[in-house]
């Protein structure tokens, strides 16, 4: 999504035994909590040995050199089935020597692909990280070549031709692979392909240098101690002070996002939005500017109309006409909820400021004063009723009884780190193994610094003779225990801890044939949704007492009134906050559906009209400092919202009645 410093982790610190889940207290977990025990003991005689795990390809804690010559080999192993592909001749091609060969060989190369790259994310040695990235190099430009092989895209496109009776997924597998090719212009002529690769590489370019003058900024403001009243003491301690005694504070968004939602000051709030908005102004208004330009030029060079037909083929939207009929529709059904919570926001101000007009700048701000008056959330003090191993009972309370499933961890497994644990899970019924999962979740030097999901083996049906389990890692930056602190969880890591989870589950339970489909590798539009209705439980009474309790005595649950308030926060200006996302969705998506937008006088006209009046931050151009639109997100910000409204949608429909209900989990496990 960054990581090469050596791990100084105190390998002689105590731990804390943890192969038995900590208990909650509600009664409900006390019987899952003995189960999981008995299971780990089971599981840690059976494992002394430390065997490879059944139906599991991935390999860690390999060298830097066993990386390098594993990537070679995984290079060396895919030229040869491509090459043998290739010498087909077209009169002969079949299922076989076609779809088989190249099904087969991503069954058996995505989890030696992945077993050499994962390690740049969590190795504890900076030359395995190096090796790592280095692999992930040589692979990628192997990829690349492969993409461009004219001689498979004859083979390929010659057996689509025959239109052989083949199921569905076999269908669409081959139609994919067919569109791969073309995407990449094969089905073009020589010149045009060219081109193709040289528009390519110059979006590739462009895109890194939007964001690189980003990174490269070091502007700042130098403001006196008076102006920055609301800040707490520890922030202004970690800021650098010039000789005048003024404090240096960095447009970077750590320190732009404390100022706006805590300064008490709205002069000062505005100049920080205003300078943080100006950023890279005609430097990346140019970049960008000629970003579309190429990207549009690649589309039609490829039969599209414009590069947002381009990005959306592959998508569950399909046309830029849907995603402005999505957004507008969305933004319309939220104006007058917006404009009641603006009208709030507003007359707060009025109050602690007098006639000084709102601005955009003050919405962080003010929505957090109604908050703190209206709520009375304490998060410090929520954080005391979610230690970590009780989260973790919990969330697997939750899944087993809902989705039928069962948790084993394996005891004394191969893992890269002591504190990685790994997880079999059962179908809870059948008793069917489904696959595995490792859990990285404490800080440590070197380790990649976001919470997030990595797919290190995909289930593979294509084929009886390999028999292959999904494996899956999730990685996060808790706290870990130490003698005088329990490992406790903000509130805002247990949701992410339950969205990342059921990316886990979606992992497991995807029972697809071929790789190509298998796991997380769904579409881009639908691939956050089932994590995002499971965030649902996280604000629910029922779930909240099962995942929380007390760390000093976890008998006692996190209160009523708490869950019933956190609620309430959640909702809180949601429609405020949604348009401002509508807003930037409706920018990426028009400008890379039209010719010559100007992106400057565009956002002049979509702000007031979206965010009910209220205008752009004069001087400022958002254009210039909105990477997501630059690369990675490029006619596709619109995406989160798409999933958030099915998600919603679905948990409203399904679950809500009854959140543990058996029969509707698996009617939802069944689909992901």
């Amino acid at each position: 999504m960054e990581e090469s410093r050596a791990n100084t982790e105190k390998m002689n610190r105590p731990k804390r035994e943890r192969q038995l889940l900590a208990l909650t207290g509600a009664a409900a977990l006390l019987a899952v909590a003995a189960n999981l025990a008995i299971s780990a003991v089971k599981s840690h005689l059976k494992n002394r040995q430390r065997k490879d795990l059944p139906g599991c390809n991935v390999r860690v804690n390999l060298s830097a050199r066993e990386i390098l010559r594993l990537a070679d080999r995984v290079i060396a192993k895919s030229k040869e089935v491509h090459d043998a592909v290739a010498s087909v001749p077209l009169d002969k091609v079949n299922y076989t020597n076609v779809v088989s060969a190249l099904a087969e060989l991503e069954a058996e190369q995505f989890p030696l692909v992945q077993s050499c790259v994962f390690p740049k994310l969590v190795s504890t040695s900076d030359e395995v990280r190096r090796a790592s990235a280095e692999a992930e190099r040589r692979i990628d430009a192997h990829i690349a070549t492969c993409s461009q092989r004219e001689d498979v895209y004859r083979v390929v496109k010659a057996f689509a031709s025959r239109g052989e009776l083949m199921n569905a997924e076999a269908k669409c597998y081959i139609q994919c692979l067919v569109k791969d090719y073309e995407r990449n212009g094969l089905n073009l002529t020589s010149t045009k392909r060219k081109e193709v690769q040289r528009l390519k590489a110059e979006i590739d370019d462009l895109g890194l240098q939007y964001v690189q003058n980003l990174k490269d900024d070091r502007s700042h403001l130098l403001l006196p101690e008076n102006v920055l009243l609301g800040l707490p003491s520890e922030f202004l301690k970690s800021l650098d002070i010039d000789e005048t005694g003024r404090y240096k504070v960095t447009l970077k968004s750590h320190h732009v996002a404390a100022v706006l939602e805590l300064c008490k000051v709205g002069e000062t709030r505005r100049t920080v939005a205003v300078a943080y908005g100006k950023r890279c102004g005609q430097v990346n208004l140019t970049v960008l500017e000629k970003l579309v330009q190429c990207r549009h030029k690649l589309a039609r060079l490829l039969g599209y109309s414009n590069y947002a037909d381009y990005v959306l083929d592959n998508r569950m939207a399909k046309t830029p006409f849907k995603i402005f009929e999505f957004l507008e529709d969305i933004s319309a059904s939220l104006t007058d909820l917006a404009a009641r919570e603006l009208s709030v926001l507003k007359a707060l101000k009025k109050r602690e400021e007098g006639d000084f007009p709102f601005g955009i700048e003050d919405l962080l701000y003010y929505i957090k004063r109604f908050q703190e008056q209206q709520f009375d959330l304490d998060f410090g003090a929520i954080k005391q009723y979610f230690p970590v191993n009780l989260v973790l009972s919990g969330v697997f309370k939750i899944f087993q009884d809902l989705l039928g499933l069962r948790f084993e961890e394996v005891g004394d497994p191969k893992v890269w780190h002591r504190d990685v644990r790994l997880f079999k899970v059962f179908d809870l019924s059948s008793g069917e193994s489904l696959g595995y999962f490792y859990l990285d979740l404490y800080k440590r030097e070197g380790k990649y610094s976001q919470t997030c999901v990595v797919a290190l083996q995909n289930r593979s049906l294509c084929n009886k003779n390999i028999c292959q389990m999904p494996v899956v890692m999730l990685i996060a930056q808790f706290q870990n225990d130490t003698d005088s602190h329990p490992g406790l969880l903000r509130f805002s890591e247990v949701v992410n801890f339950f969205h990342e989870f059921g990316h886990v589950i979606q992992h497991i339970c995807n029972r697809a044939s071929f790789v190509r489909f298998s796991g997380l590798r769904v579409d881009p539009d639908f691939v956050e949704i089932p994590a995002q209705v499971f965030e649902n439980w996280c604000y629910e009474s029922l779930s909240l007492k099962l995942i929380s309790g007390f760390h000093q005595d976890m008998t006692i649950p996190i209160k009523e009134e708490l869950c019933k308030s956190l609620r309430r926060w959640r909702y809180g200006f949601s429609a405020l906050k949604l348009k401002q996302e509508i807003l930037y969705s409706l920018f990426d998506q028009i400008i890379h559906s039209a010719d010559n937008v100007d992106v400057v006088e565009l956002f002049k006209h979509l702000h007031p009209k979206v965010m009910l009046g209220l205008p752009m931050l004069e001087g400022t151009n958002p254009a210039t400092c909105f990477p997501r639109s630059a690369i990675g997100y490029e006619a596709s910000c619109y995406s989160r919202i798409w999933s958030e409204v099915f998600a919603t949608d679905i948990f409203t429909s399904k679950f809500r009645d009854d959140l543990l209900d058996p029969d509707v989990g698996m009617k939802f496990r069944n689909k992901v």
